[in-house]
């Protein structure tokens, strides 16, 4: 979890800290509908690398966003779910979805 100490003074600086990523975007955008496995994200994303991926999803397990379940098989299984904490977010990325498809509208 990130402790309030690391965090900017401004909100709006504190919510781009934590989603202010391209792929943490879309990954929210994707776990919204529920949980999902590393292939299946990766799938639904697009061009992000292996590496980035996972990053990314660690950064969002640290900062308190979603969770990662691992089954003890092989091969291992893992799969994300968002926190209550990444699910608040919805109004958000809602909200870039609607001023997205009047800025498409628009043009």
């Amino acid at each position: 979890m990130v402790e309030k100490k690391e965090l900017p003074a401004c909100p709006v600086e504190t919510t781009l800290t934590l989603i202010g990523d391209k792929w943490k975007v879309l990954i929210l955008r994707d776990l919204m509908n529920g949980t999902k496995r590393f292939g299946e994200l990766r799938k639904s994303i697009g061009q992000v690398s292996q590496k980035v991926l996972t990053a990314q999803l660690r950064a969002m397990e640290q900062s308190g966003l979603l969770s990662r379940k691992v089954y003890a098989e092989v091969p291992p299984r893992v799969e994300y779910t968002l926190t209550a904490t990444g699910y608040s977010l919805k109004p958000i990325l809602d909200a870039m979805w609607d001023w997205g498809l009047h800025y498409k509208e628009g043009i």
